[in-house]
């Protein structure tokens, strides 16, 4: 069976710096950089919806189903409002994924980040909603959610590090702008017949 993709809420990079030379420049910090098309902040990261889906199954012991969990998911997902599209900056590169990957930190504004914990919460209410019980704990253990750490550290993954150092480095201060927010992989989620929900 072909793997699924991945589900995150995200805001994509439009641009960084002031033209090409500057994003390269993080070449001299990071081993195979990543291309500045495709680059990406998550917001909130779901992972493999059928495989989250059977997480809520799995510890409701079945009270909740995986199809009425994913149904609900869904629903939630495409009811989500659109964040604005936004400046922010970066000054640091940091470690990601336990070492294996460099992102950019990013400075974002408050509104940034108030959207990030409405999604959170909105996460809460959704698990609630579909009789889990413990939801920190649920949060916390779910292989699909993936969550490793209680603080969002706003990030754009762009390589792999040179180095085995820890970091973080300091690096010129760059300007990001970025879209508005959107669902990765939107295409691939089950149509169970929710009304649709413009993205502006």
């Amino acid at each position: 069976m072909h793997p699924s993709p991945r589900i995150t809420v995200e805001v994509p990079v439009l641009n960084v710096g002031s033209g090409p030379s500057d994003y390269a420049e993080l070449g001299s910090y990071v081993d195979a950089l990543r291309r500045q098309q495709g680059l990406h902040l998550t917001l909130l990261h779901i992972g493999i919806l059928a495989d989250f889906a059977q997480d809520i199954a799995d510890w409701t012991k079945g009270i909740t189903a995986a199809e009425a969990a994913a149904r609900a998911t869904v629903a939630w997902l495409e009811g989500l409002p659109v964040l604005a599209g936004f400046s922010a900056r970066a000054e640091r590169l940091v470690l990601l994924g336990g070492g294996r990957v460099s992102g950019l930190e990013v400075e974002v504004p408050v509104q940034v980040r108030d959207y990030q914990v409405c999604l959170v919460r909105g996460l809460h209410e959704l698990l609630d909603e579909l009789l889990v019980d413990n939801v920190d704990d649920f949060i916390l253990s779910s292989r699909a959610l993936g969550f490793r750490y209680p603080r969002w550290t706003p990030h754009i993954a762009v390589g792999r590090p040179w180095t085995k150092d820890r970091g973080p480095w300091e690096i010129r201060p760059l300007a990001v702008e970025f879209g508005e927010s959107r669902i990765r992989n939107r295409q691939f989620l089950p149509d169970f017949g929710t009304p649709g929900h413009a993205e502006g």
